[in-house]
């Protein structure tokens, strides 16, 4: 019996010291596996987030740590499979066997674990790096979606208001591929493609969003400008009615040569009315269908005519009205003719005792073309519009040399 208790106590013994070195080899299991998870990590922040050597080097040699973390792993678990040590039979031999199997298994993770925290310690200023970088992520994902949604509400404000905008809708639909990327996030697709995807998503979308909330008010400009230039047209309507009468009145009362340029006029204004009627047609038309550009160009365009036709027929108005000051008080006209040429014969002379010839010609030039124009005032019916030509033409030489004058003396020149 003595040497059976013997037996037995120095079994219990290495049962124990067995068991020790199971626990403490299952430790250092748990602690590596705690270290690799942290660094793994890591690792992919920095696989996520930088493409430089340094990183690819870093990702290389996490690659190569987890090989042997692998089979330091693999020769642990394998030593715990190996002996039971619950078994009634372990016998000494046994249990040192696994104790030291054991023993040896969690030396080889203590040492792993060892390198894997000096590769954590060299990785760390890459981790911070891409830290910061990561930091910018969710933010401008975030941006993105967010101007993603305002475009949309945008659409969907349009269509209430019952204006197409199917073009719109489809290209914000087109975004969304680059949303599900965003989605699947930098750990897919690394922070860079991430950030590039945000701004062209952002950008996209808020120009979206800017063109959707335009067109109601685009739409209100173009009703208000058709609403104008149908206006005008109707005046001008009405104002060519009026133009016969004009027109027979100064055949009446003055010479071929004052009005037959102006002949033309009523059938002149009558088609542009006819035509300015036919291009707001088809504003409208583009209006309603939505080619904004078409609408806008058609109603310059009918703008353009309209001015056209509004200048002749205030010229026949005018003309009528500028015959008749001449023909009532025509040396009104040439005392106001005379004025501006004394004016800038006055200022030749200011400072000389004889004027420039390039001033004084075509001054002179002016006195008798005025001369001229005033004694052609004869007969029943006197050329009262060649008269009037005259004498605007005679002011503007006039205002020609004191232009020069000016300009010459403001150049230091006498």
């Amino acid at each position: 019996m003595a040497s059976g208790s013997a037996r037995w106590g120095r079994g219990d013994a290495g049962r124990a010291a067995a068991q020790a070195a199971k626990d403490a080899a299952a430790q250092a299991f748990l602690e590596l596996d705690t270290v690799q998870r942290d660094v793994r990590i890591s690792v992919e922040a920095v696989a996520a987030s930088d493409n430089s050597p340094n990183a690819r080097r870093a990702i290389a040699d996490f690659a190569a740590l987890g090989t042997r973390i692998d089979q330091v792993s693999s020769e642990y678990i394998t030593a715990l499979d190996a002996h039971d040590l619950d078994a009634e039979d372990l016998d000494h031999g046994s249990a040192n066997q696994a104790r030291q199997q054991l023993d040896h298994a969690r030396q080889q993770l203590v040492d792993v674990r060892t390198e894997l925290e000096r590769f954590a310690g060299f990785l760390q200023p890459l981790v911070a790096a891409a830290e910061t970088q990561l930091a910018q992520v969710g933010p401008a994902v975030q941006r993105a979606k967010q101007s993603w949604l305002a475009a949309s509400n945008a659409l969907d404000a349009v269509k209430a208001a019952r204006i197409g905008a199917d073009d719109l809708s489809r290209r914000l639909a087109a975004l969304g591929p680059q949303l599900t990327l965003l989605g699947e996030g930098a750990g897919k697709h690394g922070v860079q493609a991430i950030l590039r995807t945000a701004t062209d998503v952002q950008r996209s979308a808020e120009a979206i969003r800017a063109e959707a909330e335009r067109l109601p008010e685009q739409a209100r400009e173009i009703d208000q400008r058709l609403a104008s230039l149908r206006t005008r047209t109707q005046a001008l309507e009405t104002r060519a009615g009026n133009i016969g009468p004009t027109l027979s009145e100064l055949r009446r009362r003055f010479s071929s040569a004052c009005w037959v340029d102006l002949q033309n006029v009523p059938e002149q204004t009558e088609a542009a009315v006819r035509n300015a009627q036919q291009r707001l047609a088809e504003a409208a038309k583009a209006r309603d269908e939505q080619r904004w550009p078409d609408a806008v160009s058609i109603l310059a365009t009918t703008r353009t005519l309209l001015n056209t036709a509004d200048g002749a027929v205030a010229t026949v108005n005018e003309r009528l009205h500028s015959l008749n000051e001449a023909q009532r008080a025509p040396q009104a006209e040439i005392e106001r003719t005379r004025f501006a040429l004394r004016d800038a014969q006055r200022l030749a002379m200011a400072g000389r005792s004889a004027p420039d010839p390039r001033h004084a010609g075509p001054l002179d030039a002016a006195v008798e073309r005025l001369d001229r124009a005033a004694d052609a005032l004869t007969g029943r019916h006197p050329d009262y519009w060649h008269f009037l030509t005259e004498l605007a033409a005679v002011r503007e030489t006039a205002a020609q040399v004191v232009q020069a004058i000016r300009e010459e003396r403001g150049a230091g020149h006498r």
